[in-house]
């Protein structure tokens, strides 16, 4: 069961990456370039960020998380330079320098840690959702632990996005997903996990402007538990949660979705990629939440072989992945 759910999470988050790869900046670029985007697409020749990706290609969302896994489970444990080398090892690989979908302040820390700096100050200025978007790995391996989710996530947080919104956005996640390794756990608990995690959070990192990410949560919470049609209550949710880098909108818009979908990591993919806006990223937090929550089997097999074919999922080996997360997490609880 705890190896369904790893798999889950880890292939949900890639679901939600990819699948909403092609979507646009606006809902009605999206909707104009595919009408309700439900099927695997190619990203547009006029993509802001994406232009060229072919249908079922992972980002950044994805490739980051997998490589903060692959460096923890090799150092066998969560720590400070097993977060900063993953991330070093995933920016050399992207070309990160070079690289379109880099986020500003990924790409500013890791340049830093790369010439040498400390990878405790490197993340002060952080404040766009690189945080969030990669934790999930951490949730997984921490089932029904959310409070050891959290200290990790302060830790895989330092060396890039050490404030007060990434790391209250990042716990949101981690915390969330933390709860969605519980056996036969209901989805409102999962939330609640989630909501917890962004007010602990708000104590951990520097000091930052911008309002709360639980704040953000529940607004996007009420609009997706209203009557309207599911494209009114996307629309309000990219209008007035947001759907940008900012941290509190990302993250709020993911959960939104979530609820919206009921935990179903295909259903929670289309809500992204029809939202638009950072719809990967969303995407990826969202689908890797829904995919611990609902379990690998949940992730249509048609869906699972497009992930398979992309040969940048290939290079992660991502069941490897799933096996080290796995015999981390028995370690770990052998542990104590």
């Amino acid at each position: 069961m705890m190896r369904e759910k790893i798999l889950g999470g880890l292939y949900g988050q890639a679901l939600g990456d990819a699948f909403a790869m092609p979507a646009q900046v606006h809902p009605d670029d999206t909707e104009s370039a595919f009408g309700w985007l439900d099927r695997w697409q190619d990203a547009p020749a006029d993509h802001i960020v994406h232009a060229g990706l072919p249908a079922g290609r992972i980002t950044d969302d994805s490739e980051g998380a997998f490589s903060i896994a692959q460096a923890i489970i090799e150092a066998g444990a969560v720590t400070l330079a097993a977060a900063a080398a993953g991330l070093i090892n995933w920016y050399d690989r992207a070309d990160g320098d070079n690289s379109p979908y880099v986020g500003p302040s990924t790409r500013r820390a890791l340049q830093a840690l790369k010439a040498g700096a400390d990878p405790r100050i490197t993340g002060l200025w952080g404040d766009t959702n690189g945080a969030p978007m990669r934790i999930s790995p951490i949730g997984l391996l921490h089932p029904g632990d959310i409070d050891g989710a959290l200290a990790d996530t302060v830790t895989v947080c330092m060396p890039t996005h050490f404030t007060q919104p990434a790391v209250s956005g990042a716990a949101a996640v981690s915390a969330a997903v933390a709860r969605a390794m519980d056996e036969a756990v209901s989805l409102d608990r999962v939330i609640e996990a989630g909501l917890r995690g962004a007010e602990w959070g708000r104590a951990h990192g520097r000091r930052w402007f911008g309002c709360s990410v639980a704040f953000k949560i529940e607004q996007a919470l009420a609009i997706a538990g209203s009557a309207a049609p599911p494209r009114t209550r996307l629309r309000r949710i990219f209008d007035e949660v947001g759907a940008t880098l900012n941290v509190p909108e990302t993250v709020g818009a993911a959960f939104g979705i979530l609820a919206m979908a009921g935990g179903d990591p295909k259903e929670t993919a289309i809500l992204a990629a029809n939202l638009s806006g950072d719809a990967d990223t969303i995407g990826a937090i969202a689908c890797a939440i829904a995919g611990a929550y609902a379990g690998i089997d949940a992730i249509p097999a048609a869906d699972i072989a497009v992930l398979e074919a992309d040969a940048v999922f290939q290079s992660y080996d991502v069941p490897a992945i799933a096996e080290g997360l796995d015999a981390l997490c028995a370690q770990l609880a052998a542990d104590g």
